[in-house]
């Protein structure tokens, strides 16, 4: 089944008092292209983030959103600046001895001073970063639901077009067995206008039928576009990226198309020609969102 490269994902839980929050966007991109938004204290997890994505998604610009708030002590540290306190301490006393005041000093009063007490954040915290990632993942599972029901829509209306194409070759194929005949009456025409009433060389005649028929002869290009019609509809019911596969076949298509419409000297089957390549163009241009 093929898959968009356009979607959207988001996910949210809440974990005793720890708040995630992950938004996943994709667009079209020759290649996958993921860029991270989060914050500084998570930043450790970037690697792993792609990692989550990459494993699910292999085409797309994808841009990642991500918010946490975290109300616990869960990833926290608190630090005492010893050498700090310590200062404070010592200046307190002597203040008070210099102005015999009563030196009561409370550890709690201390701890208020700037610079005493530190909260740090744990880079390395097993518990955040798993449940992250569990959310990183439930996110990125909408994103691949979504673009797989983008894709559905998509294949759908790809198939219809190839399948038009299909009927137009058909046309082609039965147009371009008259024209051998339609050349050869041409040809004893003017001969026969030519010459008036002399004979005609059957021999020369035959030659020119030959030629004609090499230069004109359209078989190969109709069967090779027979050939990618049934390969571009297996892809359609592919698993995996085949935006790029695709995109070879409808350029391969395009060519044999291109031979046809130079070789074939039939206003049907320049019209039929004009009409496959219009389809291919609106084929290429939906390929170009696919993974």
């Amino acid at each position: 089944m093929i898959k968009s490269m356009t979607g959207y994902g988001k996910a949210y839980q809440t974990i005793n008092e720890r708040e995630y929050q992950v938004e996943i966007k994709s667009v079209n991109h020759r290649y996958l292209d993921v860029s991270v938004k989060m914050p500084r204290i998570l930043s450790f997890l970037e690697e792993d983030i792609k990692r989550a994505i990459s494993s699910k998604i292999k085409r797309g610009k994808i841009d990642v959103f991500i918010t946490f708030i975290n109300n616990s002590a869960e990833g926290k540290e608190i630090k005492i600046n010893t050498e700090i306190a310590k200062a404070y301490i010592t200046e307190l006393k002597k203040l008070a001895e210099e102005e015999n005041i009563l030196s009561n000093i409370e550890v709690t009063e201390i701890s208020k001073l700037p610079d005493v007490l530190n909260i740090q954040n744990n880079q390395e915290d097993e518990t955040i970063k798993n449940e992250l990632l569990t959310t990183v993942e439930q996110a990125t599972e909408q994103l691949v639901k979504m673009r797989a029901t983008e894709g559905e829509k998509i294949a759908e209306d790809l198939l219809i077009r190839i399948q038009k194409i299909q009927e137009k070759v058909k046309q082609i194929s039965s147009l371009s067995t008259g024209l051998i005949e339609e050349y050869v009456v041409k040809l004893e025409g003017r001969i026969k206008e030519i010459l008036k009433n002399q004979e005609i060389d059957e021999a020369r005649l035959a030659q020119e039928v030959v030629i004609y028929a090499d230069k004109c002869s359209v078989e190969e290009e109709i069967t090779r576009l027979g050939s990618h019609i049934a390969q571009f509809e297996e892809f359609l019911k592919a698993e995996g990226a085949i935006g790029k596969k695709l995109d070879f076949i409808i350029q391969e298509m395009n060519r044999e198309t291109n031979t046809i419409g130079s070789k074939a000297n039939n206003l049907e089957i320049t019209n039929l020609v004009i009409d496959i390549k219009t389809e291919l163009e609106n084929i290429r241009e939906q390929i170009q969102n696919i993974e």
